[in-house]
């Protein structure tokens, strides 16, 4: 039996509003207990009090159990911040099983969690390898022959609290920060160098806890990791491309140097036979199932040699300019901004860029 993938992208008018998955399972159009993982825009503020997170995974877990699903069986990767222009969607990946024949390397799915993790491990080499291992269960859940068919890493990671603090001094453990707020980026950065030990972009043995967000040399160019107050494990997901799966959807990825660099993303969207001079037409939109992509503020504060000042704002955090800025640029390209834009993308990318991975139709919409 082959495999096919199945992507939905399905609009939300609020954290916690599930009625356009609630009216797909009722039709048929999703399958609930094929649901692999379900990756969301939520309008919080991205941050460690961001319990939009929590809302909407809530939400989407009740809905899930009611369609007769069993919600731990599904990566629920809620994103928060919607600034600007972006609008709150979710993305609903299935996997079903299939008699079709192949059709070329079609989208491949595939998912693994991690145990839970200590809150003195956090964004250190223990997070770094406990992700590493979690990577290559996903990739091989998903049946890929290759890690050059790895086109997307997509995680969820914790971060520490005051209440996960006090726990660890209670047992004498030490947490690599007590700014809650700093140990997000920490998180994302750990669970991101153990996507690049496990694709094979960096080597094991040339890390250390000294490069945890700060060797920004070191990343991966298919990463992508958010951090949240509402898990302590990781939920993976691998999206790539594999001839042991069929169906009409199709992934390309590239890598943003900067938070201007669209041209990377223009010629993956060529591959995906979505070439063109400007935005994309109307026709082309409709191919286009899911953009997902990272957005970091660059660390020496400058863009193309001129200054920004993202890093200086006390009343903002620098990851909701980024989301902002990297949802326009992209925005203005494929001609809509239900994307999903990620904040925060420490080793993920260069340092200022960030990795895009595109979904999209092959031409064939049945």
């Amino acid at each position: 039996m082959m495999r096919r993938a199945y992507a939905h992208r399905l609009s939300m008018r609020a954290p916690d509003d599930v009625s356009a998955l609630e009216a797909a399972f009722a039709s048929g159009t999703i399958q609930a207990d094929q649901v692999v993982a379900i990756l969301g825009k939520t309008e919080g503020n991205g941050c460690v009090n961001d319990f939009s997170r929590g809302f909407a995974t809530r939400a989407l877990c009740d809905a899930l159990a009611r369609a007769g699903a069993n919600p731990r069986d599904v990566c629920l990767v809620m994103s928060g911040g919607t600034e600007g222009g972006l609008s709150p969607h979710i993305l609903v990946l299935e996997a079903r099983e299939t008699s079709d024949a192949a059709q070329g390397a079609a989208l491949a799915l595939g998912r693994a969690r991690t145990s839970a993790l200590a809150p003195e491990q956090i964004g250190r080499m223990a997070q770094v390898d406990l992700v590493a291992e979690g990577v290559l269960r996903a990739i091989g859940d998903a049946g890929l022959d290759a890690l050059a068919d790895v086109h997307f890493v997509q995680i969820k990671c914790p971060l520490l609290t005051a209440e996960r603090i006090a726990e660890a001094d209670q047992r004498g453990a030490a947490t690599v920060t007590r700014d809650t707020l700093k140990s997000m980026g920490l998180s994302r950065a750990a669970s991101a160098l153990g996507v690049a030990v496990a694709l094979g972009e960096v080597s094991r043995e040339a890390l250390s806890e000294a490069d945890i967000g700060a060797n920004f040399a070191r990343y991966s160019g298919r990463a992508s990791t958010s951090a949240g107050v509402e898990l302590i494990d990781h939920e993976i997901v691998v999206l790539g491309a594999s001839p042991r799966w069929t169906g009409p959807l199709r992934i390309d990825h590239a890598v943003m140097a900067d938070a201007l660099d669209i041209e990377p993303v223009r010629t993956a969207l060529a591959r995906l036979g979505l070439g063109a001079n400007g935005q994309l037409k109307s026709a082309q939109q409709g191919r286009l199932v899911a953009l997902l992509a990272k957005a970091e503020a660059s660390s020496h504060g400058t863009l193309r040699g001129r200054r920004h000042t993202m890093l200086n704002d006390s009343d903002i955090s620098s990851t909701r300019h980024a989301r902002a800025f990297v949802a326009g640029a992209l925005g203005g390209l494929i001609g809509h901004a239900e994307i999903y834009v990620s904040g925060g993308a420490e080793h993920q990318g260069p340092d200022g860029g960030g990795p895009v991975a595109i979904i999209a139709h092959n031409g064939d919409m049945a």
